[in-house]
C-alpha cells in the first residue's frame, strides 16, 4: 500500500528530490518550504524552488515562519501522515514534531555520515578535496543530523567537480535511495544502523568572508574553492573595485608572487603553481569564457588581483 508523504525542503536539490518522489508509487499529501525570499538582483521576492514545484503539481504548501507555532503541528496531526520526508529543508524539526506517534521522519542529507554533518555538506566535501562523498537516508532525532541511517551511497570525486554538478547528481541517488527507503517501510522492513559518533565532522554554513579566493593558497586549494562556490554564490576576486566570479579554472605549473597576473591568457599565480581561469563572470555581466573577456577587458601581465 502507498504510502502518505509530508515533504519538507526548499532547495533547487529539494525540488528534485521532491519531482522524483511524485513520480514514485507513493503520495505526497502536504509539502513544506521556506517563506518566498530576495533576490538581489532587483529585489525581487520569489518563492523557493520546491514551492514553485509543488504549485505545479498542485500539492497543497505550507511556508511558516515557525514550526514552533502550535497551529502547524495541529496541521501535521490532522493530516496524518504515515512519514515526513525532509531534504535540504533549512530547519530544525522541533522536537514535539519527532514524538508524534505513527510518523516516521526521514531526513536525506548529501554527505556520509557522520562526516560533514550540518549546512554545507556539498561544498565542504570539495573544499577538503574528499575523494568520496555520498548520500545518507537517515532517521531524524533531536541532535542535528546524528540519527541512524538505512541506507547509504557512495560517489567518488575527482579535482574537476563542481558543487552544482555534484548537488544534481546526489538528488538523483539520494532521491532514489529514499524511494527504497520508503518501500522498505511500506513493508515494515526498514532497519537502521547507528552513526560512528566519535568520527563526526561538522559543515557550517558557508560564510561570503570563504567565497573570495585567496591567492596565498596552492593552485589545487583555489581551484577546489571555485568548485565548491560554483555555481553559487561564487568564488571571486576584485580588479579596479570590480568582482569577478571564476566558474572554471585549471592548474597551471608556472610560479610568481601569489595574485599576480603571468601572462594574456588569464594565468595567475597562486602560492605554488597556478591557475589559468577558463570562465568568469564580471560583476552585472554574463558569464564569458576567458577568451571572450580578454576581447573587451584588459587584465595586463603583472596585474596583482586582490
Amino acid at each position: 500500500m502507498a504510502l502518505n508523504i509530508l515533504f519538507m525542503g526548499t532547495t533547487k536539490f529539494s525540488a528534485k528530490v521532491l519531482e522524483n518522489l511524485y513520480n514514485s508509487k507513493h503520495r505526497v499529501i502536504c509539502v513544506y518550504s521556506q517563506p518566498p525570499s530576495k533576490k538581489k538582483r532587483g529585489q525581487k521576492i520569489l518563492p523557493s524552488p520546491v514551492q514553485t514545484k509543488a504549485e505545479n503539481y498542485k500539492i497543497q504548501i505550507r511556508i511558516p515562519n515557525d514550526l514552533k507555532n502550535p497551529e502547524e503541528l495541529d496541521f501535521l496531526r490532522s493530516i496524518k501522515p504515515d512519514v515526513v520526508v525532509v531534504a535540504a529543508y533549512g530547519k530544525l524539526i522541533p522536537k514535539e514534531y519527532l514524538d508524534l506517534p505513527n510518523i516516521l521522519f526521514l531526513n536525506l542529507h548529501a554527505s556520509l555520515l557522520p562526516k560533514f554533518r550540518g549546512a554545507a555538506p556539498i561544498e565542504r566535501s570539495i573544499l577538503k578535496m574528499e575523494k568520496e562523498t555520498g548520500i545518507s537516508i537517515m532517521k531524524i532525532v533531536p541532535k542535528l543530523d546524528e540519527g541512524p541511517y538505512t541506507r547509504q551511497i557512495k560517489v567518488k570525486l575527482n579535482i574537476n567537480t563542481t558543487a552544482g554538478e555534484l548537488s544534481d547528481k546526489l538528488a538523483q541517488l539520494g532521491s532514489q535511495a529514499m524511494i527504497h527507503s520508503l518501500n522498505d517501510l511500506e513493508k515494515n522492513n526498514i532497519n537502521f544502523i547507528e552513526q560512528d559518533h566519535k568520527n563526526s565532522t561538522y559543515a557550517k554554513k558557508i560564510q561570503k568572508s570563504e567565497t573570495k579566493i585567496n591567492w596565498q593558497q596552492d593552485a589545487e586549494k583555489v581551484i577546489a574553492q571555485i568548485n565548491a562556490f560554483n555555481p553559487n554564490p561564487g568564488a571571486w576576486f576584485l580588479f579596479k573595485n570590480k568582482r569577478y566570479k571564476v566558474l572554471k579554472a585549471v592548474k597551471i605549473l608556472k610560479s610568481d608572487a601569489p595574485g599576480v597576473v603571468i601572462d594574456g591568457n588569464l594565468t595567475i599565480a597562486c602560492k605554488k603553481n597556478s591557475i589559468q581561469i577558463i570562465s568568469l563572470q564580471k560583476e552585472g555581466k554574463q558569464v564569458s569564457s576567458a577568451k571572450e573577456f580578454l576581447l573587451g577587458n584588459e587584465i595586463k601581465k603583472g596585474t596583482k588581483l586582490s
